[in-house]
This record gives structure tokens, sequence and C-alpha cells, in this order.
């Protein structure tokens, strides 16, 4: 079983803001295969399901952003998976819009749930989506730009950031992290100057 992890914080209020990017992903991926995510266990909404033929686990920790290892060690204490198991969605703010980067292992970065998630599991060797949400303008609190909403134009790239990570979790289960990483970290959705 492939254990799929979306990041994100729970509640109406945090919908559909640049953090959520893996909540967003979760649902889309909830929608196109039929996996009924609203089953509460392990911290987390849970659904399970099949992609690309292969027996997986949707994961929306409900713990908020900066605790979502908490979830993720208590899905990892019960099912003891294999590291590579474990695929991690999540919002990121220094690659560039209108792309995902796809990694085999690493650092969190400055990413919160992820140093949550690497701390509470003590390992970093798991797979990870990043799905660009827009650079952060200098005048703005970092805080505040990931708890914005996007424009209607933004909207629409993120909706196809959101196809290419699903398309990846395809690939990634049918053939593996390396493939996968060389065919879509190179793919971009919008042009430089836009």
């Amino acid at each position: 079983m492939y254990y799929i992890v979306g990041l994100g914080n729970p509640g109406i209020q945090y919908e559909n803001t640049r953090h959520n990017a893996g909540f967003i992903t979760i649902d889309y991926l909830a929608r196109k295969y039929s996996i009924d995510v609203r089953k509460i266990k392990f911290k987390s909404l849970i659904g399970q399901g099949v992609i690309s033929g292969h027996k997986v686990m949707l994961v929306k920790p409900q713990t908020y952003m900066n605790n979502s290892g908490e979830a993720i060690r208590e899905i990892y204490k019960y099912f003891d998976f294999e590291h590579d198991k474990l695929i991690v969605i999540y919002d990121d703010i220094d690659i560039d819009f209108g792309s995902i980067r796809i990694r085999k292992k690493g650092s969190a970065g400055t990413h919160n749930g992820m140093k949550s998630i690497i701390y509470n599991l003590e390992f970093d060797d798991f797979p990870r989506i990043k799905v660009a949400v827009g650079k952060k303008p200098s005048y703005m609190d970092l805080a505040n730009f990931v708890l914005s909403g996007f424009s209607k134009q933004e909207a629409k790239i993120i909706e196809e950031e959101v196809k290419l990570a699903s398309d990846a979790i395809e690939m990634i289960l049918e053939e593996g992290i390396e493939k996968t990483m060389s065919m879509f970290n190179s793919k971009r959705l919008v042009e430089d100057n836009e």
C-alpha cells in the first residue's frame, strides 16, 4: 500500500489557501479515483482505494500544518511501511509558479509541515511532490502569504499543477520515482514573462 499525504490546515477558512495545495491535490485524487476521504483515524481524514493498480491510502492530517508529523507518525507506527511507500504533497514558495518539483528524499527546507514529519518519523528518505504556489512579495509576511487565497489567474494555474501532481503520482506508482522526476521536474505550465 502507498500512503499519499497532502498537507494543509483543516477548516473552511483555509480551504483554498496556498498552504493547502496538498489538501487540494488529495481532493482532486479522491474525485478522480472515487475514493471517499472522510473517515477520521490517525488524527487525519483518510480513504482507501486503488490508483494505477496499487492500493493507496489518501491522507489529510487534521493536526494543522505545523503538527502534521504527529498524524503521519501514528500511521507509520500502525502500518510500519517502507519509507518509499510514503508520498507527501505540499506547497512550495521557492519553485517557479506553474511547476511541480519531485524529490526522492531530502530536508524539509523552510516548510514547517515537512519539518514536523521528518522530526516525528526520524527519517527523510521518502518521496515528496512540491506544488508551486507563487513567490512571496517582499512587502508581505510569510504566514500571511501562505494563508492567502489565489487570484483567478493563479487558481487556473494551480488547477493545472494539481493535475500534474496527480499524473506524477500515477507515474511514481507505475514506473518509479527516478523516471517520474526526469519527466516532471522540467515541465512548466507558464512562461517566465507571464
